[in-house]
């Protein structure tokens, strides 16, 4: 079942069933052709039994009502962002990813143990290449970091590593000052009352903690908390900036994109931090594939692109956002079977990580 987009369309009087079938027709012409669509060719591709003139007079009402639009007067139609979001919700059929790019999915999430930047660049890759797009894919993290462990480790009077995991299973490493006596007895007795105390908490929780054993940490262990609870701070502000992306030559490719203005229009979605990152924060919490369609409710400035996205991985423990863009002439069928059969592959591989406790891919 498709979820709708993030906008929902205005209710409208619904087609009849053979401008249904028109609308379709230019539809997927115009994807396979990157032309205008004209009379003769829905009557073909459609295999409707009436006249070009019939076609014509059904295709002029299309237009008037703004599914439609005549490039210029000899010219056939090309579906409006309007027409495409009917054929998505509407009449394109619900189709699963063909068994052999399911299978090829799944040999490479599984040939090897990746680490989590192997593991986003490959996802992305995927992506790009079996829906011939452009990819973005951000890494999975919670809502909110919440602490699991922290390590103190000892390099040298001076210095101390401190190893951060949090329950996302990320791990944070960094040096830190020693400015007093302190061997890695001292060290080890800190952790395990940070570890005992701050188990699955969040930043906000670690702050208000008024717990009495944290007394015991005095002023370099107080130091110590102080930073952990930044650097988790810090987490939760970039959760969903991170974004891994491939392909974008897939797009840029297309005849759609030969125009400079349009050209500049694809680098700036891909390259708007503030643009992109509201995208990703709605879907990341929707269901299932939304689809973006250029121009829509708040999107105008991206009238040529369209996006294909959904959310993976387990709610509340480690999710992302994964997806593809392209111009709004695409084959969204194969695009959404694509988007949610590789999230689905996330979602299983995120589960057998995170249900085993296991952090070594990160």
């Amino acid at each position: 079942m498709l979820s709708q987009g993030i906008q929902t369309p205005r209710q409208e009087p619904d087609l009849t069933p053979r401008q249904q079938e028109i609308l379709k027709a230019v539809v997927q012409e115009y994807v396979a052709s990157a032309t205008p669509v004209g009379s003769s060719t829905v009557r073909r591709a459609g295999g409707l039994e009436v006249s070009s003139a019939t076609i014509r007079n059904e295709l002029a009402v299309l237009e008037e009502l703004g599914y439609v639009v005549q490039p210029h007067t000899s010219a056939g139609r090309c579906p409006t962002v309007k027409g495409y979001r009917y054929f998505v919700e509407r009449l394109m059929e619900d189709a699963e990813l063909p068994l052999p790019e399911q299978r090829l999915i799944r040999h490479q999430f599984h040939q090897i143990r990746l680490n989590l930047d192997q593991w986003m660049r490959l996802t992305a890759a995927v992506l790009a290449r079996i829906a011939r797009s452009a990819s973005l894919v951000t890494p999975p993290r919670a809502a909110n970091a919440r602490f699991r462990r922290i390590e103190l480790i000892s390099i040298n009077e001076a210095l101390c590593l401190m190893v951060l995991v949090l329950q996302d299973s990320s791990i944070h490493q960094e040096m830190l000052l020693v400015d007093q006596p302190m061997d890695q007895g001292d060290l080890t007795r800190i952790s395990n009352i940070l570890n005992a105390i701050l188990a699955n908490q969040s930043a906000a929780e670690i702050r208000a903690c008024a717990h009495p054993d944290l007394r015991e940490l005095g002023e370099w262990g107080g130091h110590v908390l102080e930073r952990l609870v930044e650097i988790m701070e810090q987490r939760d502000q970039r959760s969903i900036r991170e974004v891994y992306r491939d392909g974008l030559v897939n797009v840029l490719s297309q005849p759609e994109f030969e125009d400079a203005d349009k050209f500049r229009q694809v680098i700036e979605v891909i390259e708007h931090p503030s643009l992109l990152e509201s995208i990703l924060a709605k879907i990341l919490n929707a269901n299932g594939v939304q689809i973006i369609i250029g121009g829509e409710g708040q999107y105008e400035e991206i009238d040529d692109v369209s996006l294909v996205l959904s959310p993976y991985g387990l709610r509340g423990i480690a999710s992302g956002v994964l997806g593809i863009m392209g111009p709004t002439r695409m084959s969204y069928a194969h695009a959404i079977s694509t988007v949610r059969y590789v999230a689905r592959v996330m979602d299983d591989l995120i589960a057998d990580v995170y249900g085993s406790g296991e952090i070594g891919f990160l």
